[in-house]
């Protein structure tokens, strides 16, 4: 009984008809096909996102370029088809120009018509002025916008999400209560470009060490991918929110929890300050 079941089985190693052997090849096979697609999948996806950014550049600003002064005019003589690229090399060229022109007296003199002629706009000038407060706020070196990540209860008790500060809390909001209450945008994944906007209490925030950037990444991918604690290891054993009990505060005043940053403080400020602790520490 014993030496037939030895002969079935290794009839069955060598058949490789749903033997051992084949599940182990087919188990090797799928993880070498998923270990390429995690390799090539972001470039893939990276390279076809730009690519389809540039097609979409060339077709709204390639046809604006009078045909004397396209490339692609002159270009036809060697190659038989349109080299891409040429609209965004075109674009970044105009914005350099114009960014130089608004330095002069000039160029502030025509912005500042145009700015006058807009504002005159019933409809017009309530898109342009949000639109350009937005822009300036993301853009400038010296903006507030998304400048710390944070942790903080949402929806209810117990439950835990990250947002980006945004500013601080004034005006009418801030006057109406005694908090000081900070702006947080909280982003909705997979699409981080929409959200809410929450005005928050400082003390009810929990700051994060991660960048704005490893944030936006976490949202994105649902968590699937999650920056590591750089913190110091015994930082680490501290934990600075109680487990969730009822309506019972989770962050408790006074418990030694790190502080927002002042909002008011330029980011370069406020390094300086956190070098300067840890070197007197």
């Amino acid at each position: 009984m014993a030496d037939d079941v030895k002969t079935r089985d290794r009839r069955t190693d060598r058949v490789g008809l749903g033997g051992r052997k084949r599940h182990g090849i087919a188990a090797k096979l799928r993880s070498y096909f998923f270990a390429g697609l995690l390799t090539v999948a972001p470039i893939g996806l990276t390279m076809w996102l730009f690519w389809v950014l540039l097609k979409f550049v060339d077709s709204r600003i390639t046809p604006l370029i009078p045909q004397n002064y396209n490339p692609n005019t002159y270009l036809h003589a060697i190659v038989p088809f349109e080299v891409p690229g040429v609209g965004l090399i075109v674009l970044i060229a105009a914005l350099i120009i114009i960014g130089a022109m608004t330095r002069v007296l000039l160029g502030r003199t025509l912005v500042r018509m145009s700015e006058n002629l807009v504002n005159r706009m019933p409809v017009v000038r309530s898109v342009y002025g949000a639109t350009k407060q937005i822009v300036e706020s993301v853009l400038k070196g010296q903006s507030e916008a998304f400048r710390q990540v944070v942790l903080f209860e949402y929806p209810r008790r117990g439950s835990w999400a990250i947002g980006f500060v945004t500013g601080q809390t004034r005006g009418e909001v801030q006057n109406l209560t005694d908090d000081d209450v900070v702006n947080v945008f909280l982003p909705t994944t997979p699409n981080p470009t929409s959200g809410y906007l929450l005005f928050l209490p400082r003390r009810e925030l929990i700051p994060l060490t991660m960048s704005v950037e490893e944030g936006i990444k976490m949202i994105i991918s649902g968590g699937i991918v999650t920056p590591e604690d750089r913190r110091p290891l015994e930082e680490q054993k501290i934990k600075r929110i109680a487990a969730a009990d009822g309506d019972r505060p989770t962050i408790a005043p006074g418990a030694g929890l790190a502080e927002i940053p002042d909002i008011d403080t330029p980011a370069s400020d406020v390094a300086d300050s956190e070098k300067a602790s840890v070197e007197g520490d």
